[in-house]
């Protein structure tokens, strides 16, 4: 709350007063800071490093150990026994490329995107870079702006702070001059300026900050379960290696080079060595998808994340209306004199050197009355509903008066209540003008208000919104609207939406405080007005108490707190810079259509990455149970590296990279680990159990030289047709492309076995056509079973 005494100095061309204020640093002064070096340094990353993607690529525990074998096979076996190796180096090359990629669309969005805080250098206000910003520098801040430094206050008109983010206040803080500001906190109502006592790195928030935009890409479902997978599986490599090593080298008298290389071959396919770069490659494909939409993904996780949500919270202003509104009639009450109100409201809109956009259409329809000045004011504030001022008129008459909402602002036994609600049913956003006698700063300052006019304001419909709202509901996605206006109003905006349900409207000061009972009514609810900040955090949370996730989407300070805590928030490009800070999405087109886009995006990466991971776990199982049945068995190990590098890429690596990437609609399922290995190990251990029954039978039908060659060519064909066959089930349900992958897979084994020089050099040659045609038939057996097994499963262990 300012007052402005009556003696104050007064503008000869505006009679308003303009008190004395700071100049702020000089050029010359900036220059000294910045040469001490005073600057507000802190490196805002909104992604990793080439050095850091190439480091995260290359440097992992199983390039390590695929680099070691890789070197092995280098100096024992011929070429194509380290194919292998030059598969890895492709895919982590393919890997570093799509993450820089990622990174350069993250990087220009957020220029894009950036906000540029006011400074007051030499008298003037300029915008600066965040990181341009100097000690001492004098910051002038209104309402959603964050305060990107620690500072003192220097002046303040009605400035109010949220601090919650902070500290866990939920209350604004009022500042006056000589108050201390923190760093990551931002402004609800008023406004002011600050200098600048600690920035950089010793600023509250900077480390906070730094860590909260950068590039994160591991604290998701997908990528949690993915780890814990691969910590398993490391477990289970780590035994069944050693085995197989002792009784490859010491057991056996083959050849000292082929026994290393087979123990190789057994080792190498435990390895699901391109499930990490696969995951990797899907989301920064995701990333510049969006990218080339404009869409601002500021936390990657966030991509998965949207496309489990199950309930959208949408704020109606910005959201689901434009940010600008048009006054579509001036509605006198009483005996009210329709000159004087233009003048009261033109003069309201003058008091306000930061208009919200209600605020901004009055002063676009009613000039400012220069022949008044304000002497107090209260700015508009999202808890109170309303603002005001207090003039003294060229006549010498004083006056105060109050501008918001008048079901808050009236009695609720008003008439003029009645017409209110008309309007309000129209979808019209209504706004009363009452005068006061109490002083603004009394608490019960709208007691005893005169209504004089209403203010009706027509909102701009976003031609999107719609179109959007049904897509939600065709993807069963709950859409909440939850506003700080009228709860008839904004039902009425949201049914010409074609929102289902948007009739059922609740006022938000009905609504229960107890977490259990308040879930209960929002969950019958759709539309919900006259919400408080604190508020709709709480309706957030009450939500998130009965399983739900949830999305949030807003772009007013009124929205942080709800932003904050939601499980995914989305921020309009044009909202306050407090809301794109803690956002971790920002539609920079300010288009609600692009929602679908990043949902799309995310159901693409988890159903794909499910898929995909299917694939390469069963290889995993498979490889572990031969290489436990080999050691128990006491035999050699059935394959070269060779004869499973091709297997791999045939059946998983080539057709991976395609599903991986494929459009996928399907709506996105919780429990990953658990989605994945209940097909992986039955699909593993009858594809392990096929293929080593048929290779015993070989080895008892084949004798002489070259026995081991046909035996490992037999056991070949029979793993080839059940890992086909394990793609064919993961590709459904079947499209063209698809069925074309898997013939091309089928077309490319037939060519290395048909072609004679594909033959020498995968060692792959069938011998008779007893036992390739026994091969086809335990395949089929094993197959027809897979298909028995994973129906049971589907049945027995649901997702």
């Amino acid at each position: 709350m300012t007052h402005i005494d009556a003696g104050a100095e007064l503008d000869p061309v505006h009679p308003v007063p303009v008190p004395e204020r700071a100049q702020g640093l000089s050029t010359a002064e900036v220059a000294e800071h910045v040469a001490r070096g005073e600057v507000n340094d802190v490196p805002v990353r909104s992604s990793r490093s080439l050095t850091e993607i190439v480091r995260a690529n290359v440097f992992t525990r199983f390039n390590a150990i695929i680099g070691v074998l890789w070197v092995v096979m280098l100096c024992v076996a011929p070429i194509q026994d380290s194919l292998f190796g030059f598969v890895i180096i492709a895919n982590t090359g393919i890997g570093i490329i799509q993450e820089w990629r990622a990174k350069k669309t993250l990087d220009s969005l957020a220029v894009i995107g950036e906000t540029k805080p006011t400074v007051r250098r030499d008298g003037a206000a300029v915008s600066v870079s965040t990181s341009e910003i100097v000690l001492g520098d004098l910051i002038e801040i209104g309402p959603g702006d964050k305060i990107v430094v620690d500072g003192d206050c220097v002046e303040a008109d009605g400035l109010e702070i949220d601090e919650s983010l902070l500290t866990g206040e939920a209350d604004p803080v009022v500042k006056r001059p000589g108050d201390a500001v923190m760093s990551g906190s931002f402004v609800v109502a008023g406004g002011g300026a600050f200098t600048a006592t600690k920035v950089g790195r010793e600023a509250y928030a900077a480390q906070l900050a730094e860590e909260a935009s950068r590039f994160t890409l591991v604290h998701s479902e997908l990528r949690t379960g993915i780890s814990t997978i691969l910590k398993y599986v490391q477990w289970m490599m780590i035994p069944t290696a050693i085995g197989l090593v002792i009784s490859q080298l010491v057991d056996k008298n083959h050849g000292f080079k082929d026994s290393i290389a087979r123990t190789v071959g057994g080792i190498v396919p435990m390895v699901p060595e391109g499930l990490v770069l696969l995951t990797s490659v899907a989301f920064a494909i995701g990333v510049i998808r969006l990218g080339r939409k404009q869409c601002l993904v500021q936390e990657l996780p966030a991509i998965e994340g949207l496309a489990r949500v199950d309930t959208v919270c949408l704020d109606k202003t910005g959201t689901l209306t434009e940010g600008g509104m048009d006054v579509a009639e001036l509605r006198l009450l009483g005996d009210a004199d329709e000159a004087y109100v233009r003048r009261v409201l033109g003069s309201l809109g003058e008091s306000d050197p930061r208009p919200n956009a209600s605020l901004q259409a009055i002063i676009d329809a009613y000039p400012d009355s220069v022949d008044w000045r304000c002497t107090e004011a209260l700015p508009f504030s999202s808890a109170r509903k309303y603002s005001g001022a207090a003039f003294s008129e060229g006549d010498g008459t004083d006056s105060a008066w109050l501008l918001g909402a008048p079901d808050v602002l009236l009695p609720p036994q008003d008439p003029a209540l009645a017409d209110i609600e008309e309007l309000n049913e129209q979808g019209l956003r209504v706004l009363l003008l009452a005068r006061v006698t109490r002083d603004l700063e009394d608490p019960r300052v709208k007691e005893d208000a005169e209504p004089a006019a209403l203010v009706v304001l027509e909102q701009r419909l976003r031609p999107d919104a719609a179109d959007t709202l049904r897509y939600f509901a065709e993807q069963d996605v709950k859409a909440k609207v939850i506003s700080g206006d009228n709860a008839v109003s904004v039902g009425a905006v949201a049914g010409k939406l074609g929102l289902t349900g948007a009739e059922n409207t609740v006022d938000a000061r009905t609504l229960p405080t107890d977490p259990e009972e308040m879930a209960d009514a929002l969950d019958a609810g759709t539309v919900f007005g006259r919400v408080t900040p604190q508020q709709k955090r709480d309706m957030v949370g009450a939500l998130q108490s009965h399983g739900h996730t949830v999305a949030m989407t807003g772009d007013g300070v009124n929205d942080v707190l709800a932003l904050k805590d939601a499980d995914i928030g989305v921020s309009m490009g044009s909202g306050s810079e407090a809301t794109r800070a803690v956002a971790q999405i920002v539609l920079l087109n300010n288009s609600f259509a692009t929602l679908p886009s990043v949902v799309a995006e995310g159901r693409r990466v988890i159903g794909n990455i499910t898929r995909v991971a299917t694939l390469f776990l069963v290889k995993t199982v498979y490889s572990v149970l031969l290489a436990l049945l080999v050691v128990c068995f006491q035999v050699e190990y059935p394959f070269l590296p060779r004869h499973l590098t091709l297997l791999s890429t045939l059946t998983i690596g080539v057709p991976a990279f395609f599903l991986a990437l494929a459009p996928n609609k399907e709506r996105a399922k919780p429990h990953f680990v658990r989605r994945v290995m209940r097909y992986a190990i039955p699909g593993g251990a009858v594809a392990g159990v096929a293929t080593f029954v048929m290779y015993m039978v070989a080895r008892h039908y084949y004798t002489g030289d070259g026995a081991l060659d046909a035996e490992t060519s037999a056991a070949t064909l029979t793993l080839f047709l059940i890992s086909m066959w394990v793609l064919a089930i993961i590709a459904r349900p079947y499209t063209w492309w698809r069925i074309g992958l898997v013939a091309a897979m089928a077309l490319a084994f037939l060519l290395v076995l048909v072609v004679p020089w594909l033959q020498d050099f995968f060692a792959l040659k069938l011998v008779g056509s007893v036992m390739p045609w026994t091969a086809v038939g335990v395949a089929v057996v094993a197959s027809a079973g897979l298909e028995v097994l994973w129906r049971w499963v589907d049945r027995r262990f649901p997702a």
